[in-house]
């Protein structure tokens, strides 16, 4: 059966409103409703919900009868071709190395070499394949911390598919708290983190920011990685030095090279210096320390 969606695009507080009451809408016939962020410097956002092509018509309507007449007339559909999405994607994610990694789908297996520390992550509901410079850039740095000082316990804040978790377990072998703000995440999270063999290791929870009992019986922390987005890391960032250890590292990206100085300023002014910068395309991923 061929598909199609209706979307709209709309800045971060209209685009969230969109979905809640798009998912309300459609909770019942179980559809689809999806919002992602196309263009972070901008802060433009686009909500989508899918339908049988069959019957795209009446479910356009009911889209419009959704979101209310002052954003109907700003409705686009687009009728999907019938094919195998996920061989596609799978086909197009290529294994990445970054550093002593290699992120890689179940597919490319054999790609793996005998010195590999291997991160096997399938393209699914969970933010973080590896394929993104922010990803890489944080496995990289952290891969240089590592080896200079090895942490006594880590969290990674944000943690989408648990892929910098995984890494963090396999290189330095130490407790892993995986945070993250969306259950369906931390869900995709665990089962990564069993299907590579690191469960002994990470602990995978639901947590908006720092507020979970498991930080605070955890904290403080000798290394923090978060790979979000440079708003909410410059809003935590008391909260990043109130549950970092004394001599802590922090592993930052989500940052795009314009916003780099006023994260750096964010931290600094929580007694949290710059190291490092490492620059990916137009990501930066930063090492803090106090």
């Amino acid at each position: 059966m061929r598909q199609s969606r209706c979307f709209l695009r709309a800045g971060r507080a209209e685009a969230e409103a969109v979905y809640e009451a798009l998912d309300r809408a459609f909770e019942e016939q179980g559809l689809p409703v999806a919002i992602s962020e196309i263009d972070e410097a901008r802060g433009l956002f686009e909500v989508s919900a899918y339908f049988d092509t069959a019957d795209a018509e009446a479910l356009e309507r009911a889209f419009a009868e959704a979101v209310g007449p002052a954003l109907a007339g700003r409705i686009e559909r687009e009728d999907l071709p019938d094919k195998d999405w996920m061989a596609d994607v799978l086909k197009a994610l290529k294994p990445v190395r970054a550093g002593r990694f290699l992120v890689h789908g179940a597919h490319d297996r054999d790609k793996i070499a005998a010195n590999d520390l291997s991160i096997e992550i399938e393209a699914g509901q969970a933010f973080g394949t590896g394929h993104h410079g922010t990803t890489a850039g944080c496995l990289t740095m952290l891969g240089r911390i590592v080896a200079r000082r090895r942490p006594r316990n880590a969290l990674d804040l944000g943690t989408g598919s648990a892929v910098l978790a995984i890494g963090l377990a396999k290189l330095a072998r130490v407790p892993v708290l995986a945070t993250d703000i969306d259950p369906v995440a931390v869900r995709v999270a665990k089962a990564n983190v069993v299907a590579n063999g690191v469960a002994p290791f990470v602990t995978s929870v639901t947590a908006v920011g720092f507020a979970a009992p498991s930080v605070r019986t955890r904290a403080p922390f000798e290394l923090i990685v978060a790979n979000i987005l440079a708003g909410p890391l410059m809003r935590l960032a008391p909260q990043f030095a109130r549950h970092l250890a004394r001599h802590g590292d922090i592993v930052l990206s989500g940052i795009l090279v314009s916003q780099r100085d006023a994260v750096l300023a964010a931290f600094r002014a929580q007694g949290l210096f710059h190291r490092r910068t490492l620059v990916l395309g137009d990501w930066v991923t930063l090492h803090l320390a106090r």
